[in-house]
């Protein structure tokens, strides 16, 4: 799954790179980690807009990732971007303590794939959004269980649609209190 561009990342990636996108979500200098990353293009256009990026995906995918960040961002952001193995849900307190790292924004785009890791997935957002966290999700819907979980997505978290490009929906969420 890691070697291909899926409908959601174009679209935000194309929604962040308008005026409204950047007038919503605003990268320059803000502490950005992406899910999931796959191919690594929302995580190229968030460091060519100014975010400090974290790209993390399974450790099989990140050769070819860490090989797209660095051609596609060296010597052309302000803040060179990063790359780690994130398994959803696995020890996520030990690898990425809440002291030590908290980010701006959470990024997903078309995660809501590997059906039977969706709980994983909202685990691992939950862990993310902390006080001051947007998560951004970027998501086609294509079956009931994408259905299902943004309806999850939208009980654990405050979520509201930004917009919706080519049937990809994105939303903006922060943390309920």
């Amino acid at each position: 799954c890691g070697g291909v561009v899926w409908p959601a990342a174009l679209a935000l990636c194309r929604f962040l790179d308008t005026p409204t996108g950047r007038q919503q979500i605003n990268l320059l200098d803000n502490s950005t980690l992406e899910l999931g990353a796959g191919t690594g293009l929302v995580s190229i256009v968030a460091t060519l807009l100014g975010a400090k990026m974290t790209a993390t995906d399974l450790p099989e995918i990140l050769g070819n990732l860490r090989c797209n960040l660095n051609r596609n961002t060296k010597w052309q952001g302000r803040h060179e971007p990063q790359v780690t193995a994130l398994p959803w849900g696995y020890k996520l307190e030990e690898m990425f303590p809440h002291s030590t790292h908290h980010y701006d924004y959470v990024f997903a785009a078309d995660v809501v794939y590997h059906h039977d890791c969706l709980n994983e997935l909202l685990d691992t957002m939950l862990h993310f959004c902390q006080t001051g966290t947007t998560i951004i999700l970027a998501n086609k819907v294509d079956y009931q269980s994408d259905l299902v979980f943004l309806e999850n997505f939208k009980k654990a978290f405050n979520a509201t649609l930004l917009t919706e490009l080519d049937k990809v929906r994105i939303y903006s969420a922060t943390m309920r209190i």
